[in-house]
């Protein structure tokens, strides 16, 4: 039927309304690409109250790791140092966002949510909470002077 929205999203992610579709859990379904812009995309398309705070942590990254670059693989953000590999990795989940630092187990003090991988941490955002930005910026900025995780 010519018209009809199913739902479905296209080949580059987005519905037939031109959003970019929520896969299961709410994580953004955002294709992948390096720099600024695929990662703002996945940032304006975080459901709710998610946007504003994935706002705040970029805009954090930004300032406490000066040039960092950006990409977006595997339908989440990824921040990293060029040449150095990712530090750092955001995923939606239904209720919290999921902030992976890929060398947390090195950081001080430790983020509080394990992995299986035994090098990386979580930490996550909830609906309402207070982000700690001082704790947070810490682990930034120790998260990105260590080798970081390379794809």
């Amino acid at each position: 039927m010519a018209g009809k929205t199913t739902g479905k999203a296209n080949a580059a992610g987005k519905p037939s309304g031109g959003k970019p579709a929520l896969l299961s859990g709410g994580n953004p379904q955002i294709p992948k690409g390096d720099g600024d812009a695929p990662v703002q995309a996945y940032i304006t398309a975080m459901p709710g109250w998610k946007s504003e705070a994935g706002r705040r942590l970029d805009a954090l990254i930004e300032r406490t790791v000066p040039g960092v670059r950006k990409a977006v693989k595997w339908n989440s953000p990824l921040y990293g140092i060029e040449g150095q590999g990712f530090f750092l990795g955001i995923h939606c989940y239904t209720k919290y966002i999921k902030v992976a630092l890929f060398r947390g187990a090195a950081l001080r003090p430790l983020p509080p949510v394990e992995s299986r991988d035994a090098h990386t941490r979580y930490f996550h955002i909830h609906e309402g909470e207070g982000l700690d930005e001082t704790l947070v910026a810490g682990w930034i900025k120790q998260a990105a002077a260590l080798p970081g995780w390379v794809p």
